[in-house]
């Protein structure tokens, strides 16, 4: 059983993974045929073609490994300076731009002078371009409202788990008590397990971060609590306690080994699943947009640690830079995990959510050959004609982006070299939930 429900997870993932680079792909075609570009390809997959029907003048197909997507377009690239598309070179940098060139032309048929990429104007570009990300980012957005809202994520509720008996340093890390310890303000006022604080001091209290802020911030003072006790509401009286307790982020993340001296009551909080209203859900999605553009600035630094989980005796962090079959492998442990089955498709959705998230931040760095790398090169030729125009200078003309293809394929390299790191890290020594 673990293994079918190990299999079924990878199986949702995978298709997840296919959705999305479909997803991905349309923008870029959809976006293309609106401006008349002229788009013989539009596959799914890199490798042999396993499946293709082609309709109108774009052959559509499904290949054989499922790691991306690409459509092509005519005239990607301009002509050389000479007007022609094709001029060897010796020189292996120059070869790259006539290559790239000449690969932008190949396909080019009777009528297609006047559906070429790189005869449209920047703005066109820049749109056809950016189209794809922004479907991941539809996406993501989607699913992760999905989840928010119809499934619920677990977090900490204002019901109560357990009550501590004593005060202690949270830096101490300890759960007995030393005859020297305080009582703890909940014990002394008489909380119990399975109490749900409906209120503190007067403020309304049904969500976590709302009753442990009020907490934290009214040391030494005595307060009335209501809760909610086999059916009925009571009113305790505590007088909370000053104590050392862990740092909370502005979006009420604990921040590990950091502490400061903060009001205290003395429970655990339940945790449950919690749907998110609207509101809650776009700060929740904001928080994680900023986590996910910290993690992307962050990557470089990682890659020691990556290095060492691969080849050496080093763990493998939590938020550890994760490819497409570690987060394959996450897929089928959610699916394993002891929790209700609409709680583990929730759990796929995000993982699927997060992936889409991570392909439109990475695909808008300015770098080619990333989509935003091309975005650069548009924006770029619309300033330069723009200044031309008020210095009322001859047009420069288009940006040749295949001047720059040496430095893509530097690029290329180093993505490829990455992507066989994570990739043995996950298989040697993967992320794991459970």
């Amino acid at each position: 059983m673990t293994t079918l429900m190990m299999i079924l997870g990878i199986v949702v993932f995978a298709i997840g993974l296919l959705v999305s680079i479909a997803w991905h792909e349309l923008g870029h075609l959809s976006t293309a045929k609106l401006f008349k570009i002229r788009v013989p390809q539009y596959m799914v997959g890199f490798g042999p073609t396993v499946w293709s029907r082609k309709k109108g003048d774009t052959e559509y197909g499904v290949k054989a490994i499922p790691l991306g997507g690409y459509i092509r377009m005519i005239g990607m690239f301009p002509p050389g300076p000479d007007g022609k598309i094709q001029s060897r070179s010796t020189s292996p940098f120059r070869s790259m731009v006539e290559d790239a060139r000449a690969a932008a032309f190949e396909e080019l048929q009777p009528g297609d002078e006047t559906r070429l990429f790189y005869t449209r104007k920047p703005w066109k570009r820049v749109i056809v371009m950016f189209a794809g990300p922004f479907m991941n980012l539809v996406l993501a957005v989607g699913l992760f409202f999905t989840v928010l809202m119809g499934f619920g994520i677990t977090q900490q509720t204002t019901t109560v788990s357990s009550v501590q008996q004593c005060v202690v340093k949270q830096s101490e890390n300890r759960d007995t008590c030393k005859k020297s310890d305080p009582a703890s303000p909940a014990a002394a006022a008489g909380l119990r397990a399975k109490d749900k604080i409906v209120s503190f001091n007067g403020v309304k209290t049904d969500k976590w971060n709302t009753l442990s802020d009020e907490i934290r911030a009214n040391p030494g003072r005595t307060v009335d609590i209501v809760v909610q006790r086999d059916g009925q509401e009571k009113v305790l009286h505590a007088k909370i306690a000053t104590n050392q307790v862990a740092k909370k982020d502005g979006s009420g993340q604990i921040v590990q080994g950091e502490y400061i001296n903060a009001g205290f009551l003395g429970f655990s909080a339940s945790t449950g699943v919690v749907r998110q209203d609207f509101g809650d859900s776009v700060t929740w999605m904001g928080d994680r947009v900023g986590d996910a553009v910290n993690s992307l600035a962050a990557l470089p630094g990682k890659i020691p640690a990556l290095w060492d989980a691969a080849f050496g005796d080093g763990p493998r962090e939590p938020d550890s830079p994760m490819g497409v079959v570690g987060a394959a492998r996450v897929g089928g442990e959610i699916f394993n995990l002891d929790i209700p089955a609409t709680q583990q498709l929730g759990m796929a959705l995000m993982l699927v959510a997060g992936f889409n998230l991570s392909l439109f931040l990475f695909n808008m760095l300015p770098l080619l050959p990333l989509d935003g790398g091309h975005i650069a090169g548009a924006l770029w030729e619309s300033l330069r004609r723009n200044v031309a125009k008020v210095f009322k200078r001859p047009d420069p003309g288009p940006f040749d982006v295949a001047k720059l293809m040496p430095v893509a394929y530097v690029v290329a390299g180093i993505f490829v070299c990455f992507t066989v790191l994570v990739l043995i890290a996950d298989v040697v020594n993967p992320v794991k939930i459970s």
